[in-house]
């Protein structure tokens, strides 16, 4: 029974930093692109844009994920019809992981050499081509490893939100571990998420080498 339990919990929390990750991929990678491109000097001069997006990105970085997702309960219920449970969890997971993937994001690709820019430039590249060609193939290895660090942070995320009613393994840890005083319950989670990080952390790393050497 307790088998069982543990390995639907584990699935849950797969579910949740999944789907939530397939969303903040594709989504962050655009908004890095956006703040770096719309900068003085970018590609796509916007001050007020690069200004407006910077400070959306600020303000849901600068929030816990517990208060978050607390605040975002009407807007929750409004997209997936319920406040409790694994797809509860997505939205909140989601809006945390995006802005915070999207700032690590647009480091990577502000440090692109500017001399390809230019040199694309000089050879008549239109900019979307600058975009899809130079900036982001050039940033590929450091937005793999700043993924794998959002990926992990929602894996503990993940874990808080279970806590309170979004299931998974935080849920397990919470209600079986905590509540119950069954330490042994509590540890064998604890492992559990450990080796979900390990594995995620050294796959991410082993792919952001593998893009660094092409």
């Amino acid at each position: 029974m307790w088998f069982d339990r543990l390995l639907q919990g584990a699935l849950d929390t797969l579910l949740m930093v999944g789907v939530s990750s397939l969303i903040a991929l594709p989504v962050g990678v655009v908004m890095a692109v956006v703040l770096v491109t719309s900068d003085r000097g970018g590609i796509y001069q916007a001050p007020a844009l690069n200004r407006v997006l910077g400070a959306f990105v600020n303000l849901f970085r600068s929030v816990p994920f517990l208060i978050l997702m607390v605040a975002l309960i009407p807007f929750t219920r409004l997209i997936v019809g319920t406040t409790y449970g694994v797809w509860a969890a997505v939205v909140p997971l989601t809006i945390a992981a995006t802005p915070f993937f999207a700032r690590i994001a647009e480091v990577s690709l502000r440090e692109v050499d500017h001399g390809l820019v230019e040199a694309a430039q000089a050879m008549g590249c239109r900019r979307w081509h600058i975009v899809w060609h130079v900036l982001l193939p050039e940033a590929r290895p450091g937005i793999v490893a700043g993924f794998t660090i959002t990926v992990v942070t929602m894996i503990n995320s993940s874990a808080m939100a279970g806590a309170i009613g979004a299931g998974g393994l935080g849920d397990i840890a919470y209600r079986y571990g905590y509540q119950r005083f069954d330490s042994q319950i509590m540890l064998t989670v604890i492992v559990l998420l450990v080796a979900l990080v390990t594995l995620i952390q050294f796959g991410g790393d082993r792919l952001a080498r593998v893009l660094n050497k092409r």
